[in-house]
């Protein structure tokens, strides 16, 4: 049976009520870091935003079926995959409006949510030290080059193991290893100031 209000093409997902309380569960414990994933990368929110829902509906329409220890890698393979999407696509439309308007188009950027996320139970100076933190961290992963960028990422804040991170980047886990390497090493250097 159909719940109330869901499309017909979506009613076959729910006929196994435990395989939808399980990709639930697995959707919601992956939401937030996917969002900061792809908000880091695209440095947008409303387009990470997107590129998560786009993701976690693919997932649940191609691979609900699938044993639920084979999502995290689909998932952010699913993920990356629609960044890269979303990065054309706008690639495509700055060239549009910088041709279109002889160069100038409207700013993109919307506050940092890395920034946002700081914890207001601090005294006003760790508070500004907390944020300014931060703020440096969501700067220095952005420079990273992609793949050390998405080994980063994967590792250190989805806390993947090096062979979900190797599929999901399409590389041998020792290729992980050397990109998640240079990507801590730069990150020290760059963040040497701010580590405690």
């Amino acid at each position: 049976m159909c719940r109330p209000g869901l499309p017909e093409v979506d009613c076959a997902l729910t006929t196994d009520g435990r395989v939808e309380r399980e990709i639930e569960v697995f959707l919601k414990s992956v939401e937030k870091r996917a969002f900061r994933i792809a908000e880091l990368t695209l440095r947008n929110p409303d387009d990470a935003l997107d590129v998560v829902q786009e993701t976690m509906l693919q997932l649940v329409r191609h691979y609900s079926e699938r044993p639920a220890n084979e999502w995290p890698p689909l998932f952010y393979q699913i993920l990356k995959n629609r960044v890269r999407d979303a990065q054309r696509r706008r690639r495509t439309r700055n060239r549009f409006i910088a041709w279109w308007t002889g160069g100038v188009s409207e700013s993109d950027e919307a506050p940092d949510p890395i920034e946002a996320a700081v914890s207001d139970d601090l005294a006003p100076a760790d508070h500004l030290a907390q944020t300014q933190a931060m703020g440096a961290l969501g700067e220095a992963v952005r420079t990273l080059p992609e793949r050390q960028r998405q080994a980063f990422l994967l590792r250190a804040l989805e806390g993947l193991d090096v062979a979900s991170t190797a599929q999901v980047m399409g590389c041998s886990e020792g290729s992980v290893k050397t990109h998640y390497f240079r990507a801590l090493a730069q990150l020290r250097a760059v963040l040497g100031e701010h580590r405690q």
